[in-house]
């Protein structure tokens, strides 16, 4: 589980073939001694599992090995070598939840559609998949390649404000339109919405 506040951006240093996936290596800040193997990271949003951790310079490298449906599913099936990433360490008990409860398991892709450069916030207009607008609530919470945010539209299309400082430990600072990003609508809703259609199939009378 994490909570969507991003603590580092790391850099993919090689990829390679791992069965029908890859094994991507990332560097970070991440000091070595704190990354137990197994543990789960949260990469551009997506959940994965650290397999190997050595030191680099200022900080670690590890590995994580993506499947082929994840790479199907996300952006990490595009990424090269050099591509910056932001990272979340799973959240431990005790932590502050600064943003909101982010399962890490990515839900599809959405499409950056505008950027509108302010003085003092950048806004962000996105198109989230056909199948996943009913789960974007106005003022509700949302995870773009793992960065907690607020909806500011209820549509297929929405837009998402951030101020300088998100921008900055951020590779949001790159995104440009027709960039895709991961995303992972709120659990909430997900389950929200779940209820509310099982109770429309199988009516008041089925009810305890």
């Amino acid at each position: 589980m994490f909570t969507g506040i991003i603590t580092d951006v790391g850099r993919l240093v090689s990829r390679a073939s791992f069965g029908d996936g890859a094994r991507l290596a990332i560097a970070s800040r991440y000091a070595p001694e704190t990354i137990a193997m197994g543990a789960s990271i949260a990469c551009a949003g997506c959940c994965l599992t650290v397999t190997t951790v050595k030191p680099e310079r200022d900080g670690s490298v590890f590995t994580v090995d993506a499947s082929a449906e994840t790479l199907a599913r996300t952006t990490l099936g595009t990424w090269r070598e050099g591509e910056r990433v932001n990272l979340e360490r799973a959240l431990r008990a005790g932590d502050e939840l600064g943003g909101h409860l982010v399962a890490g398991h990515v839900d599809g892709r959405a499409e950056v559609l505008d950027r509108i450069d302010g003085e003092d916030m950048t806004t962000f207009r996105v198109a989230a998949p056909a199948d996943l607008a009913r789960y974007i609530a106005h003022k509700g919470s949302v995870t773009l390649d793992g960065t907690s945010l607020t909806s500011n539209e209820a549509a297929d299309a929405f837009t998402v404000a951030m101020i300088p400082h998100t921008l900055k430990v951020t590779t949001w600072s790159e995104r440009q339109v027709g960039d895709m990003v991961n995303i992972e609508v709120d659990t909430i809703a997900r389950y929200v919405a779940r209820l509310v259609g099982a109770e429309g199939a199988d009516g008041p009378s089925r009810r305890a």
